[in-house]
């Protein structure tokens, strides 16, 4: 049976940069989610976490932080990314952040 490795610090930051939210692991960069930005917007389009940090649960930690992160700043996402659409519909607290155009699609 394939046991995870219990995680050690983990930071997740908004490499602006780079255009993506990353995670990372007593400072190893674990993932990241990609991103582009329109006005007053967010468009995730690609989350990805690296094979020996699979089954820790932190694309759901990173995806968490990176909504956090966008509600604080008061914008709107949009979730092209098919991780980041299933986790907002799990988690219906983040539906308002969804623009307008897409939210349809989680209400």
């Amino acid at each position: 049976m394939n046991q995870a490795k219990q995680s050690g610090e983990v930071l997740v930051r908004d490499a602006t940069e780079r255009s993506r939210f990353e995670i990372a692991v007593d400072g190893a960069l674990a993932g990241f989610s990609e991103y582009h930005t329109r006005p007053g917007r967010v468009v995730i389009t690609h989350t990805e976490i690296g094979d020996e940090f699979q089954g820790q649960g932190l694309a759901g930690k990173l995806v968490r932080a990176a909504l956090e992160q966008v509600k604080r700043r008061g914008e709107q996402i949009t979730p092209l990314c098919p991780y980041v659409a299933g986790y907002i519909r799990k988690h219906p607290e983040y539906v308002s952040l969804v623009d307008e155009r897409h939210r349809t699609q989680f209400e």
